[in-house]
C-alpha cells in the first residue's frame, strides 16, 4: 500500500541568509531529485523491485538491450511504475514551487531528474525532465510520441507493448532515459543555461551522485551564483553549497514561499 503524507509537516525555522537570497532573486532555478518525490510515496527505482521483480536489478531492466531482449517483461515493469506514480499525489513542497513561480517579477525554472509528473500535477511547468518522463511514451522505431498505455491495477509479469499508431512498425516504449542512453540534448542544454543565468539555484532532494545532473549546481557555483541545498541528509553536493538547510522539501519549501 502506498504511504502518503497524512498531515502537514511542522514548518522549520528559515535560516536568515536563505530567506534574504530568496527574496532578492528574480531568476530562480530549482533542481529536484528523487527525494522530493519520495515524500509523496513514490518508490525509488530500487524500491520498486518488489513482488514479480524482487530478484531483478533495475540496471538489467532499464536498458535498450533489455527492451530488445524481452519487450513484454520490461513493458510490464514500467507500466506498474505508471500505476504507482499515478496513485501518488503532489505534496506541499510541489505546490509551493508552483506558488513561487506565480509571484510577480519571478522567473522560476524547474529542472528535474524525476520521471514522474508530480510537479505538473501541482501546477508547475517543468523546463527539463533530464531523465525523460514516464508519461511521455514514444515509438521505438520512428520516435514519434504516443499515448501512455493503460497501466494495470495489479502487477503483471508480461504485457505486450502497443503498436505505434504512426508508423505501424515500431512498438511503444516508455519515454524515460535508460541506462546507456544519452540525455535528451534540448533538456540538458536548457538545464545548463538556467544554471548559468540564475540569481539563485535551489537543489532539492538530489543525491549529488548521478551524472551529468550532479554537475549542474557546480556550474552556478563557478559563476558565483548562490546555491541552496534543501535536504534532510548530507549529500555529495553539501560541501559545495552556499547554504545548506537540513529540512524536507514538504516542510521547507512552503515555509520559504510563505515568507517571501
Amino acid at each position: 500500500m502506498m504511504a502518503f503524507m497524512t498531515s502537514a509537516p511542522i514548518a522549520p525555522e528559515i535560516p536568515g541568509a536563505i530567506i534574504a537570497l530568496a527574496r532578492a532573486a528574480r531568476r530562480i532555478t530549482v533542481l529536484t531529485g528523487a527525494g522530493i518525490s519520495a515524500e509523496s510515496g513514490v518508490p525509488t527505482f530500487r524500491d520498486a523491485q518488489t513482488g514479480l521483480w524482487t530478484q531483478v536489478d533495475p540496471e538489467d531492466l532499464a536498458t535498450p538491450a533489455a527492451w530488445a531482449r524481452d519487450k513484454p517483461y520490461v513493458n510490464a515493469w514500467f507500466l506498474w511504475r505508471v500505476h504507482l506514480i499515478s496513485a501518488a499525489t503532489p505534496h506541499a513542497g510541489h505546490r509551493a514551487l508552483a506558488d513561487w513561480a506565480r509571484r510577480p517579477d519571478t522567473d522560476l525554472r524547474i529542472v528535474t531528474q524525476n520521471i514522474d509528473d508530480l510537479h505538473e500535477r501541482a501546477g508547475s511547468e517543468v523546463l527539463a525532465h533530464l531523465h525523460g518522463s514516464l508519461f511521455a511514451w514514444r515509438c521505438d522505431r520512428c520516435e514519434r510520441p504516443a499515448p501512455t498505455p493503460q497501466a494495470p491495477a495489479q502487477p503483471r509479469e508480461r504485457i505486450e507493448p502497443d503498436t505505434c499508431p504512426h508508423c505501424a512498425f515500431g512498438e511503444i516504449r516508455p519515454g524515460v532515459v535508460w541506462f546507456n542512453e544519452a540525455l535528451p540534448e534540448r533538456e540538458l542544454a536548457d538545464a545548463i543555461r538556467v544554471c548559468r543565468d540564475a540569481d539563485l539555484v535551489v537543489v532539492v532532494g538530489t543525491s549529488g551522485i548521478v551524472q551529468p545532473a550532479a554537475s549542474l549546481p557546480h556550474l552556478a557555483g563557478a559563476r558565483g551564483i548562490p546555491v541552496i541545498e534543501i535536504d534532510p541528509r548530507p549529500t555529495e553536493f553539501s560541501p559545495f553549497a552556499t547554504h545548506v538547510w537540513r529540512a524536507t522539501a514538504g516542510a521547507a519549501l512552503p515555509a520559504l514561499v510563505a515568507a517571501l
